[in-house]
């Protein structure tokens, strides 16, 4: 993803009309990967105090709808956002802190994995999700159980 001095023209060859809460919403998705709402509207506020929820969200969407940024939503957790698009990577999710994690992708190219039965639909994506428990969750569950009663 391009540096902030980039994100000014990167908004406007998607076509998008340039607005500083769509700026600092992609400066913001670029400094935090895998951020909820809530985050990204924190970060934002730093900048822009005066900037709403609603801004926020429809900045979002927007950026989304145009393939700056990505939405993903793994089973059981709000949804995040992230402003690496365009290079078919999955995710690594903690099922104890619900800690995100990029993976490239094992082919490489889209779709990855191919379905044993399409039922006649062109398939242009596969998104993957990996679960486990991060580096730190593992540690914790291997001290706490080792640990006498």
């Amino acid at each position: 993803m391009p540096q902030a001095p980039d994100l000014l023209q990167l908004l406007r060859d998607s076509g998008l009309r340039v607005t500083r809460q769509r700026l600092a919403v992609l400066d913001a998705l670029v400094e935090l990967a895998h951020a909820d709402t809530e985050s990204v509207i924190s970060a934002v506020r730093r900048d822009l105090p005066e900037v709403s929820h609603q801004a926020v969200y429809d900045s979002l969407r927007t950026l989304t709808a145009a393939g700056l940024a990505r939405r993903i939503q793994p089973t059981g957790s709000v949804a995040r956002y992230e402003a690496r698009v365009g290079d078919n990577h999955h995710h690594l999710v903690c099922r104890t802190c619900g800690a995100i994690t990029d993976v490239d992708c094992a082919v490489g190219h889209v779709p990855c994995l191919n379905a044993s039965d399409d039922h006649g639909y062109v398939v242009d994506e596969a998104e993957v999700i990996y679960w486990g428990q991060c580096p730190a969750c593992s540690a914790t569950a291997a001290t706490t159980s080792s640990e006498p009663v």
